[in-house]
């Protein structure tokens, strides 16, 4: 039996709680995009959490991936990488919001704004893998 969709099911289940917890106690909207920024940005009143969040994601990552280790097969190089990178962190700034943000909270209250962010993102992602595959690139 093949159940490779286990981590995708358990993260998916963490990053849904997540976002309950985050919006119970600090009636906060999970955006990591931003919650990233405003971290990096000028320290304020809430930097704390924001910084707790952030190393969250960082090491409850790592720490699944050293209790369950999944392969990972990056097809690119490290310039590649930050290239990525940038485009996502641009593409975030345009969107004025990221996936979780717009994808997991937006979806969750209907936001229309939030629906079609999440279409467009979609798609994008969905050409790339498609233009990918189909040049070899």
């Amino acid at each position: 039996m093949n159940i490779s969709y286990v981590h995708g099911l358990i993260g998916g289940a963490f990053i849904g709680a997540a976002a309950v917890i985050l919006f119970w106690f600090n009636g906060r909207i999970m955006g990591v995009s931003g919650i990233t920024s405003k971290l990096l940005s000028k320290p304020d009143k809430d930097f704390w959490w924001r910084l707790a969040f952030v190393l969250g994601l960082i090491f409850g990552g790592y720490i699944y991936q050293m209790r369950f280790p999944v392969a990972v097969v990056i097809e690119t190089s490290g310039w590649g990488l930050i290239v990525a990178g940038f485009l996502v962190g641009f593409g975030t700034v345009i969107g004025n919001g990221c996936t979780s943000g717009h994808g997991i909270c937006g979806l969750a209250r209907l936001s229309k704004r939030s629906i079609v962010a999440t279409i467009v993102f979609m798609a994008a992602g969905i050409l790339t893998v498609w233009v990918k595959k189909t040049l070899g690139v």
